[in-house]
């Protein structure tokens, strides 16, 4: 089984095989980073262009690492530090990093389809870490390999997202994500922060936080994003968290095994209470444990050859 394309721009365009062929290379990644050397050669002479046009921890620490760890070469460039700010344009950009050969260009950008622009114009693969609301593949396929690694399966699973949505592409990816593994998706926020047309995902919607919880396997909070969104959306954020904030009272509805998740970065005591961010159902710190692994697999996958020859 290969990869049937040269990019990773979202979760649409991987089928259910390659999916799951994503999630059992993470595994065996997931091996490496156990071991008292976490460094393998498989991408040594390989050379991966972290691209982040806007600021990152968790994805874009987790995506040099990933690389240092298959012992791929690897170099950062952002937009301040590029010749964007000289007003050159993204293809450009993108045309000249083609040209010095290397073999994955891992991309976060402000705007949505950013990576699939870019991927239309160089050579090598292309890896979406995050564009605009867009998409944020990555993280929907570690917060799945989460999600199996406790589970043991993704079919049949109830799961519950709560907060941001309209300004959230790690909803909209999870919400592609799971529903396409089988899952049962439910949605919940304040009105003025759900899309309309979401239910196209397959997924359900309430407003009410209780209901969402009610019988959940899996409970995944988002963060208000104040740097998206215009100001008016919700009163202020102490009435959010008494309205929508996830306490461990409310966590008596979910399921007794369930896992709390969060994308990061968490604003505790908004949308998470922190004894319930810390408490014994967190799975967040495996969340990020579980990003190393996705994308050194998704490094060896593009950067190493292993996809279909007849790419798009």
């Amino acid at each position: 089984m290969q990869l049937q394309h040269k990019d990773i721009l979202d979760i649409a365009s991987l089928s259910v095989a390659e999916i799951e062929l994503i999630l059992d290379t993470s595994v065996q990644m997931r091996e490496i980073s156990s071991r008292p050397i976490k460094k393998v050669p498989t991408l040594r002479g390989k050379t991966v262009v972290h691209f982040f046009y806007e600021p990152s921890t968790r994805t874009k620490t987790s995506f040099d690492v990933a690389a240092k760890r298959l012992s791929a070469d690897s170099l950062s460039l952002s937009k301040s530090t590029s010749s964007l700010v000289k007003g050159e344009t993204l293809v450009d950009t993108a045309r000249n990093l083609d040209a010095m050969a290397p073999d994955a260009i891992v991309i976060r950008h402000s705007s949505a389809g950013a990576p699939h622009l870019i991927a239309r114009h160089v050579r090598c693969g292309v890896i979406n870490a995050g564009d605009g609301r867009h998409a944020h593949p990555t993280q929907a396929l570690l917060d799945m390999l989460t999600v199996r690694q406790h589970k043991g399966r993704l079919d049949g699973l109830r799961i519950a997202i709560i907060g941001d949505i309209t300004h959230s592409r790690v909803a909209r990816s999870n919400c592609e994500g799971f529903t396409k593994m089988g899952s049962e998706v439910v949605l919940c926020g304040p009105p003025t922060m759900i899309p309309k047309g979401i239910e196209a995902y397959g997924v359900s919607v309430t407003g009410d936080v209780d209901e969402a919880i009610a019988g959940a396997d899996v409970v995944m909070l988002l963060r208000i994003q104040k740097e998206r969104q215009q100001a008016g959306l919700f009163p202020s954020e102490r009435e959010y968290a008494r309205v929508y904030g996830v306490n461990r009272r409310r966590l008596e509805k979910a399921r007794s095994d369930v896992l709390i998740m969060h994308p990061g970065p968490i604003n505790r005591g908004v949308e998470l209470a922190p004894d319930v961010a810390d408490g014994p159902f967190s799975v967040i710190l495996d969340q990020v444990t579980n990003g190393v692994a996705v994308r050194m697999a998704l490094l060896l996958l593009v950067a190493g050859g292993t996809r279909h020859e007849n790419q798009d």
